[in-house]
């Protein structure tokens, strides 16, 4: 299977998609670390956006959540390191709503 032969163009299209992207997952998560954005209200979000966000990057992202602490967590409720918020169940989202309830 050869790949695809892509034009300039094609190239500069795809990084700037991809740029766009890193910055709106950035502003997720400036929202979630400035508490204007719940996880509730993050998981619930169906864009692409969030969807690619590996669920570690999410919970880090969370005010006093630490690599060590999301990395514990993740593995005490069954998620692998390498899961994408996209990729998770719905028993997995309810247990993460568990773990981190939304602050008022």
């Amino acid at each position: 299977m050869t790949l695809p032969t892509l034009t300039d163009d094609d190239r500069d299209a795809a990084r700037r998609k991809a740029i766009l992207a890193r910055q709106a997952r950035s502003a997720v998560r400036a929202s979630l670390k400035a508490g204007t954005l719940t996880l509730t209200q993050v998981l619930d979000r169906s864009d692409t956006i969030v969807g690619r966000m590996p669920v570690r990057q999410l919970l880090t992202a969370l005010p006093g959540i630490g690599q060590v602490r999301a990395a514990r967590s993740m593995t005490a409720l069954g998620i692998p390191e390498g899961r994408r918020v996209q990729g998770l169940g719905p028993a997995q989202r309810a247990k993460l709503l568990q773990e981190f309830p939304d602050v008022s």
